[in-house]
């Protein structure tokens, strides 16, 4: 039935019942007495009416589902109905604040900061990584104008200017900012931050790995070339002198194969491509063979010795022969004749420990935290001398990465230095 219909219908058999029962008491005891019935039961229904207003005018004040007044008559439709909408409205607010809380999380997660303000830059909410970028804290400078919170010369002038179609990159609190405006609605902005330091810093190392590369590998080919176009010129040189020609050509030549041969190799480590393949290591003949290397590249000018006190692990052999065989020749290439190189596999309190001890040069201790970077040179003179590519320790970096384990450096100049490897005892078999 149409709800009008079930409305007015129990109100109008109410007006008929009432005008009825006045009716015979008016017939059988005079107009006075039906007149009286009369206004005494409409008074009575106002007065139920009434109390039916009062009570929901209270729920109105307060509504709630479980609190809904009963009601009589066309009142127990209309609270019906109202209940229906309060139970649609309670399940509405209560996915509103669930997608709100998701949302809300959310952003608390995202690494790029997202902040509201009003048409007058006041802050209205941020997620904790604006408030890193920016240095704000959301409960103190809610309701804070933007610009007086961040007091930079550049931030404010984009602002001002309302050019916010290119982002602006800044540097404030000793990073890189990649800043923009979005407006959104009729009276509010989004401020969204990236933090570029660190894509900064990797392009950085990218350039430089290309530079320094090319660098290395134009200094043998420009001795090559040097050297072809004196034989071109000259085809009378003497014996002696193409002999010599061909020699340092030739070691030229295995320089620039050493370096292209550690550049794949650490571009190998670094690739997705190439998952670990962990197998049985026996670290006892690994660090012999490793020694008896570091003897033939000493030529006999140095005292190698080992000591293995430690289990077998489970690893990639190729690479951990790679990692601990790096830093044997390094110690080898700097230390001086007649000093000693110590190769020592033990365990640790709760690791096991790969260490190269020698009697060398040293290194300063501005130097050590970045001997693992691509290149990086302590003395560009004397790593020309001992050939090194500049990759070694970077390599040493990558496996040990990709086995769990770390390197740590030990180093007082013109006394010598210690490389420790430290494995994870979860590399034991079984």
């Amino acid at each position: 039935m149409n709800p009008k219909l079930l409305f007015w219908v129990p109100a109008a058999l109410r007006l008929a019942l009432l005008l009825a029962g006045a009716g015979v008491v008016w017939w059988m005891a005079g107009p006075v007495a039906g007149l009286a019935l009369a206004l005494a039961t409409t008074i009575v229904l106002l007065f139920v009416q009434l109390s039916y207003l009062f009570r929901l005018g209270e729920w109105l004040d307060h509504p709630h589902s479980s609190r809904l007044p009963d009601g009589w008559g066309a009142w127990t439709e209309v609270f019906a109905r109202l209940y229906r909408l309060r139970r649609d409205d309670e399940r509405n607010q209560d996915q509103l604040t669930e997608w709100l809380a998701r949302f809300r999380q959310a952003m608390q997660l995202l690494p790029e900061g997202v902040a509201i303000m009003d048409d007058v830059l006041l802050l209205e909410w941020c997620n904790p990584a604006t408030e890193r970028h920016l240095g704000l804290t959301l409960e103190k400078d809610k309701g804070r104008r933007v610009t007086n919170l961040v007091r930079h010369p550049e931030f404010i002038d984009y602002i001002i200017l309302g050019r916010y179609e290119q982002p602006l990159t800044l540097s404030l609190r000793g990073r890189k900012l990649v800043v923009q405006i979005i407006p959104f609605e009729n009276r509010r902005q989004i401020l969204v931050t990236h933090d570029a330091t660190e894509t900064d810093r990797i392009e950085a190392m990218r350039r430089d790995f290309i530079a320094n590369a090319s660098h290395e590998l134009r200094t043998p080919l420009t001795v090559i070339v040097g050297f072809l176009e004196i034989a071109m010129a000259d085809p009378g040189l003497d014996e002696r002198t193409r002999t010599a020609h061909l020699t340092l050509m030739t070691e030229q030549a295995e320089r620039m194969q050493r370096l292209i041969e550690d550049m794949l190799t650490l571009s190998r480590l670094e690739s997705d491509e190439y998952p670990l393949k962990r197998e049985r290591v026996d670290v006892a003949w690994l660090v012999e063979g490793i020694a008896n290397d570091a003897r033939a590249l000493s030529g006999g000018r140095h005292l190698v010795e080992v000591k293995v006190d430690g289990p077998d692990i489970m690893g990639s052999p190729d690479e951990l022969r790679s990692a601990f065989g790096n830093l044997a020749s390094n110690a080898v290439r700097y230390t001086p004749a007649g000093g000693t190189i110590r190769l020592t596999w033990q365990r640790g309190p709760n690791d096991l420990r790969f260490e190269v001890c020698d009697t060398g040069i040293g290194i300063d201790e501005q130097h050590i935290s970045r001997l693992t970077e691509r290149f990086y040179r302590v003395d560009k003179s004397r790593s020309r001398e001992t050939q090194g590519t500049g990759l070694g320790l970077a390599i040493v970096k990558h496996v040990l990465l990709r086995h769990g384990g770390k390197l740590s450096i030990r180093s007082t100049p013109g006394k010598g230095s210690a490389f420790t490897v430290s494995l994870p005892n979860t590399t034991l078999p079984g």
